[in-house]
């Protein structure tokens, strides 16, 4: 399958889904430069999530099979995040101690 040839709500919906795996990645950075210290908010973890499941249906609708399980992997672990500091009641998860 030709990705160039791909309709546009794939294209659309691919893009978007790697727009939001990669906002992770600034949140964490201005969350960090504000706490002054390595710092994981929560946002990072539902913007992983989102992004992978995004991602996932994407390689699904493309038949890629490395990028889909490199994509199915993160689910476990984003999800996993987002339970305990559900549990925890935190507000994200600081990488080193205050």
């Amino acid at each position: 399958m030709d990705a160039w040839n791909d309709s546009w709500f794939w294209i659309v919906f691919g893009t978007v889904g790697q727009a939001m795996f990669f906002a992770r990645f600034l949140v964490q950075w201005v969350a960090s430069e504000r706490a002054g210290r390595s710092y994981i908010p929560v946002a990072f973890w539902w913007l992983s999530l989102v992004g992978a499941v995004m991602m996932f249906a994407y390689a699904v609708h493309r038949q890629e099979p490395i990028f889909l399980i490199g994509q199915a992997v993160g689910w476990f672990v984003y999800s996993r995040n987002l339970i305990l500091l559900r549990r925890t009641g935190a507000a994200g998860s600081p990488s080193q101690p205050a």
